[in-house]
């Protein structure tokens, strides 16, 4: 199966390849040995997206500078 990267970074997965993980809308990007690798993910709570901003080494500081720096 063969995916294109278009000009904005995106990439639209094979859906015989979707199909055959269990439903979800989000992945977990992580590269290996030059491998870009999907893993389906479920983001059940926000303790869940808390966890994972803490395991990234991401502050509620750098969350509120993120959000700034959009608004403006």
């Amino acid at each position: 199966m063969l995916a294109k990267l278009t000009s904005k970074n995106q990439i639209t997965l094979p859906k015989t390849a979707v199909s055959s993980v269990d439903a979800t809308e989000y992945f977990d990007v992580t590269v290996e040995s030059g491998r870009i690798v999907l893993t389906p993910v479920r983001v059940h709570a926000a303790q869940a997206v808390r966890e994972k901003l803490e395991q990234l080494g991401i502050t509620e500081r750098d969350v509120e500078d993120a959000v700034a720096w959009a608004r403006r």
